[in-house]
């Protein structure tokens, strides 16, 4: 399987909003994936903003910036302009096209000139290439250069270096120094930048031992992090359980039901025990399998013998021991899913179209009619038009207006819809709060058969016009048959609005009022949320509006160990209860128990429709 293919940017104008341009510079690196690109160029093949990632930011999230603000990079010439450690040099050389070009033409063996302290010394590039660890993701590192110098050098800080001395990266028995391809100016001069090397150290001195015991060495490890015992004093950890025997068929377990999910599910070292910022895969994992199977098909499917492991991994490891409420590490899958793609991810999104579509290989979720062509996706980012009048919108507005300003429809109704929310980088925020539909209706957002909202009849015109217009409600499309958009259209605010003719299945017409005629609806299961770069879950187990749950992969952290939590959260329905001027009033910080995170923090949902995930 191939890895992720990203693109990559450098900023070129400092961002103007207020909550972007306190940490985003002018001259700083960013990507997305070729897949988010190739989506977002679909939806709009001029787009105005790109939602990219930073290089090397501490934060998970992504940020929408403007188009013309950002020029596109090679990989190679990234990795040249990530060895400049500011901001302002690394835009300064992107500038300067032909230095670039010059700096990337660079092999091992070329003759180059280095000045050191104003003196210009002759030396030879012996060694191209990254230093340090890799920026994950997108797994790339800094280009640096070492050079064996041929001539005398006085000093060099506290380290005393004769003639012939080789400078490499690589090794720890040598003066190290790393030098920028981009310090090159058109006559290769170069400037020294030293780059002090270091390890961290995760987990503290616990131990006793450098992997020696009396005398003799079993292992190497750092001292005091080894530990000899008696096997009779140790005992297999319930955290860290034996993965299931397979027996040649794969085994089913059902998601959990609510009688279940109340006894045998709450309380902490429950759900999937996170590892190493793995809260995105935790979650998302969380979600989508504990109390629901729309997705059980990727877990079963052929699939090719290289992606087998993780599947299996997936299915025995992580989603059958969840179901039997019995505690699992994500380390195992993470790790396996690093190597595998030679990648780290970021976000849920990003983890899930590479678990869907370029290891399972599971056919695309969702299909969507543009202008008479089909394109497929897994998930749906909501873009709304600057002028929209939306406040406190529901996801069943955000979803409407979306398609609306894209001018999409369905080709098809999903069995999973997963929908992300408009918000950009960590702090921004399109709304304050957002109302969850607990269901969906998309019989209008279908690109064939649907019928007149005022009559019942089949459909044949919708009006774009009529949408926003506050005579009709706040949701739904706005479609009519012939005789009652004439009579709609009769109003002279209206005559000038645009109709489309819609496309009606054969067999429809002449039918008369198809009163039987039912509503595709789609139910909603579970919501991801982000705070922080902390990614956590809620997922609807039962019928009831407060039949709900709070799941987070790293509540809390012990002996090195993060403490997973699952907790019954019935507050969350007292608010979905409240109408929305009562909604309106109510203060985050005021919200009881985890209902703020739900409303206020809400980055992707998750949907599913009961009748068709039987067939897929």
């Amino acid at each position: 399987m191939a890895s992720i293919t990203y693109h990559y940017f450098i900023i070129t104008k400092k961002p103007q909003y207020p909550q972007y341009s306190q940490h985003i510079n002018a001259g700083q690196i960013c990507y997305m994936s070729d897949y988010k690109l190739k989506s977002q160029l679909k939806i709009s093949p001029s787009p105005i903003n790109l939602r990219v990632f930073i290089m090397g930011s501490r934060s998970q999230l992504d940020y929408d910036l403007e188009f013309s603000s950002i020029k596109e990079l090679s990989a190679k010439e990234a990795e040249l302009l990530l060895a400049l450690a500011e901001d302002t040099e690394r835009l300064k050389w992107f500038e300067e096209r032909d230095a670039l070009q010059t700096a990337l033409g660079l092999s091992v063996g070329t003759e180059v000139t280095v000045e050191e302290d104003g003196k210009k010394l002759r030396g030879t590039i012996r060694y191209i290439g990254g230093m340090g660890e890799l920026i994950c993701p997108p797994g790339i590192k800094g280009t640096f250069f070492g050079i064996e110098l041929q001539v005398r050098l006085q000093s060099v800080g506290s380290v005393k270096t004769n003639k012939h001395t080789h400078i490499h990266t690589h090794t720890h028995t040598h003066t190290t120094k790393a030098i920028s391809a981009l310090s090159f100016s058109m006559r290769m001069d170069l400037n020294f930048n030293l780059i002090s090397l270091y390890f961290h150290l995760q987990e503290e001195d616990k131990g006793v031992s450098d992997g020696t015991f009396k005398n003799e060495r079993y292992f190497i490890c750092p001292s005091k992090r080894a530990l000899f015992v008696k096997l009779s004093s140790c005992r297999p950890d319930s955290r860290f359980q034996k993965t299931e025997h397979s027996t040649g068929t794969p085994e089913t377990v059902l998601p959990l039901s609510t009688e279940q999910v109340n006894q045998f599910l709450l309380g902490r070292m429950k759900g999937i025990q996170g590892h190493c910022n793995s809260c995105y895969m935790d979650s998302a994992l969380f979600s989508l399998f504990t109390c629901s199977s729309v997705l059980d098909s990727m877990l079963f499917k052929s699939t090719a013998p290289q992606d087998a492991p993780i599947q299996k991994t997936l299915l025995h490891d992580i989603v059958n021991p969840l179901r039997r409420c019995v505690l699992r590490n994500i380390c195992v899958m993470q790790n396996m899913l690093n190597i595998h793609c030679k990648v780290y991810f970021s976000d849920p999104e990003e983890f899930l179209i590479v678990i869907m579509h370029h290891i399972l290989a599971l056919d695309p979720l969702l299909k969507l009619s543009a202008g008479g062509k089909v394109q497929e996706s897994y998930c749906y980012q909501i873009f709304l038009d600057q002028n929209h009048s939306l406040v406190l919108p529901t996801v069943q507005q955000l979803l409407e207006h979306s398609f609306h300003s894209a001018g999409l429809k369905l080709a098809e109704v999903p069995s999973c819809l997963i929908l992300q929310m408009p918000r950009f980088g960590k702090k921004f925020k399109m709304f304050d709060k957002i109302i969850p539909s607990l269901e969906v209706d998309i019989t209008d957002l279908l690109s064939e058969g649907t019928s007149c909202m005022l009559c019942g009849n089949v459909a044949e015109q919708e009006c774009t016009d009529c949408f926003k217009d506050p005579v009709f409600s706040p949701t739904g499309f706005k479609v009519f048959c012939k005789t009652c958009s004439t009579q709609v259209h009769s109003h002279p605010q209206r005559r000038s609005h645009h109709l489309n003719s819609l496309d009606i299945p054969k067999g429809y017409l002449g039918r008369g009022i198809p009163h039987a005629l039912t509503r595709d609806k789609l139910e909603l299961f579970a919501v991801l949320c982000i705070e922080t770069s902390h990614y956590v879950s809620f997922v609807k187990h039962g019928p009831n509006s407060r039949d709900w749950i709070f799941f987070d992969s790293m509540a809390d952290r012990q002996d090195g160990y993060n403490i997973p939590e699952v907790q019954a959260c019935p507050e969350v329905g007292t608010y979905l209860e409240m109408s929305p001027a009562e909604l309106a009033s109510q203060v985050p910080r005021d919200m009881k128990g985890v209902a703020k995170r739900l409303f206020c923090d809400a980055y992707m949902y998750l949907y599913q429709s009961t009748s068709m995930c039987l067939y897929r």
